[in-house]
């Protein structure tokens, strides 16, 4: 399901709009991972020889303040970033990093371990400062349909920039001059953050009008308040902050499962954290040609299925008796524990298509004026899921289970969240069932998808020639389309699950039932009156011998009712499949069917004046004799 042409998967990294950002987000990600490793490296083993406290009780309070900043300030960050103009508030807060290390730096080299936690308090708000900038900044600079796109880089980008922050804060704090090391390379990183965002291009405020409530307790809870007055939205990021909690989980515990259960070294913990890393990369960055350039929240169940059966393999794949010796990298990838290292692999894989598409929708359904206090609220969430993870495993610990009980235990749990949150909103499910459809049965190609405006309200009209018609229109075109159906196929089982869920308008035939027509012709017009797009099949009943049925007029009653623009469009190559009316053994149509290719084709607009049942059938013809 493609356009001729798709851009390339990194075109966005070549445009000022947006590689000066992610630069920028990257090098802070990268940066916080640094200096966050480092120095709790430094207190695990060197702590004693600088401070007479318990390393662990350090180290938990370290992780503890680094968090803290995203309860307290969110809500005020949100508030600030939606003020103000963006690109600024980007270089004042990176500004704000260079003068943090600097300080740390010095903290380094002298051995100051207590300000060195002090400042990572600092870190942490200045993280919480640029959350919502970095979120917010993506919508206004790109296109709807490059949101997938731009989500998928930063999502992918983060997780590298993290990984790769800890590995090398690790290795140079653990050289002998590794202090020293670190406090030139964070200074190095926070400097170089500081002059890509001095690229950024400006981004007005949206909301310049805002008076900001300093009050952080009661502009927390008002933001959260706020997050639940759409449901959507705010039932995506409860999705979002679950990833968190699931991602937290597993990255806390891994090394410790590595080596207790695998006993693998600190090589093999880097090798599966790098294995975690590049399956949500590549998950992320596979979420654009998977979506065909649209946020396609089909994918987030089917992410969320891969989470929930490869982590409960995860716990099935530990070895029956733990090997005597410690492993090595090479002695560790042998094909005893081939299946493990696939599992790993393939839970970041799915938790990127998870998670892609759920940041995306926030962006798009969420009010311009207020994105910014959303992504604060996200973080705000997301802090408390993965605090939460926290809790969850010292008591799962402490209760005598094991690590790999607890990665069980997670995943079944990640499988009713996921029915919970796709009960509240079907429509991720609908999607989920479309989105199998157009890419299991059929081979789906479009031509002309960006012939359909991005906003405002427009009637679409095509050939009917498969019960699966509206599933195949709704799986390529970006925007939500409600379809007037007859009310036959409406009732269909399994698919008026679907139908239901996609606001499909049932339609009756006068003599059939005069009241399902006259309240169908309502429901249009309330429709394209709040600017949505509808789609109709003008030969108001299914093709019975591959040709097209004259096409009624019913549309120009629409258009005389709600002068709209028109566009024509033709499905070809569902004639003959097992959903079509094609007399002929059913299993031979199912045989030959599979994976057959299908075509959507759409036509220019039509202007509402011009609109006429006999041309848009004229018109619905020639692109269906078209070729692609």
């Amino acid at each position: 399901m493609e356009d001729n042409k798709i851009a390339g998967q990194f075109e966005l990294l070549t445009q000022r709009r947006f590689l000066p950002f992610f630069v920028t987000q990257f090098f802070g990600a990268f940066n916080d991972n640094v200096f966050k490793n480092a120095l709790i490296i430094l207190i695990a083993f060197q702590g004693a020889q600088f401070i007479g406290k318990d390393a662990d009780l350090l180290i938990n309070i370290a992780a503890a303040l680094f968090i803290l900043p995203f309860f307290l300030f969110s809500a005020t960050a949100g508030q600030w970033i939606d003020k103000f103009e963006k690109s600024k508030s980007i270089r004042l807060i990176k500004l704000l990093e260079v003068i943090i290390m600097l300080m740390a730096a010095f903290a380094f080299i002298k051995g100051y371990i207590i300000i060195l936690i002090a400042l990572l308090f600092l870190m942490g708000t200045q993280s919480t400062f640029f959350g919502p900038a970095k979120y917010s900044y993506i919508p206004q600079h790109l296109k709807v349909t490059e949101l997938v796109e731009g989500n998928a880089l930063v999502q992918m980008g983060t997780f590298v920039a993290i990984l790769l922050g800890t590995i090398v804060g690790g290795i140079m704090i653990a050289e002998e001059h590794g202090r020293q090391y670190v406090a030139y390379a964070i200074v190095i990183f926070a400097i170089a953050g500081y002059l890509s965002s001095r690229l950024i291009p400006v981004t007005p405020s949206i909301n310049d009008n805002l008076k900001i409530n300093w009050n952080f307790f009661s502009e927390t809870y008002r933001n959260i308040k706020f997050l639940r007055s759409n449901r959507t939205v705010f039932l995506s990021i409860l999705g979002i902050s679950w990833f968190w909690f699931l991602g937290a989980t597993y990255l806390v515990q891994l090394p410790n499962y590595t080596k207790t259960t695998l006993a693998g070294n600190e090589q093999v913990v880097t090798f599966l954290l790098t294995l975690f890393t590049i399956g949500i990369g590549t998950g992320s960055l596979l979420c654009n040609n998977l979506s065909g350039k649209k946020i396609e929240i089909g994918l987030v169940p089917f992410g969320s299925i891969g989470l929930t059966l490869f982590g409960v393999d995860l716990y099935f794949s530990q070895p029956q008796i733990m090997p005597v010796a410690t492993l090595g990298i090479t002695e560790f990838l042998s094909f005893e524990y081939l299946r493990f290292i696939v599992d790993v692999l393939l839970i970041g894989f799915f938790g990127g298509l998870y998670i892609v598409p759920l940041m995306a929708l926030v962006q798009q359904r969420s009010d311009p004026e207020h994105l910014s206090r959303v992504i604060a609220g996200n973080n705000i969430i997301n802090s408390l899921l993965m605090v939460l993870s926290a809790v969850v495993a010292i008591v799962v610990l402490s209760s005598g289970f094991s690590i790999a009980q607890l990665f069980l235990l997670i995943a079944i749990f990640n499988a009713f969240v996921a029915v919970y949150i796709y009960s509240l909103v079907p429509e991720f499910f609908m999607r989920f069932m479309v989105w199998l459809l157009i890419h299991s049965i059929y081979h789906v190609k479009s031509k002309g998808i960006d012939k359909i405006p991005e906003a405002g309200a427009v009637v679409l009209v095509c050939n009917h020639v498969s019960f699966v018609d509206a599933l195949i229109i709704a799986g390529c075109i970006r925007r939500p389309v409600r379809f007037v159906m007859h009310h036959k196929i409406y009732k269909l089982p399994i698919l008026n699950f679907i139908f239901r869920t996609a606001k499909t308008i049932p339609i009756a035939g006068k003599y059939e039932d005069a009241v399902l027509l006259e309240k169908a012709f309502d429901d249009i017009d309330d429709a394209l009156s709040d600017g949505d797009v509808v789609c109709i099949f003008p030969e108001g009943k299914l093709t019975a011998d591959g040709e097209m049925n004259t096409f009624r007029d019913g549309i120009e009653k629409i258009i005389r009712r709600r002068a709209v623009p028109v566009i024509p469009m033709a499905l070809h190559g569902l004639w003959g499949s097992v959903f079509s009316r094609k007399k002929a053994n059913i299993f031979y149509r199912l045989l030959t069917g599979f994976k057959s290719r299908v075509d959507l084709i759409v036509g220019e607009m039509i202007d509402a004046q011009l609109v006429s049942a006999k041309l848009l059938q004229h018109e619905v013809l020639a692109l269906y004799n078209t070729k692609l």
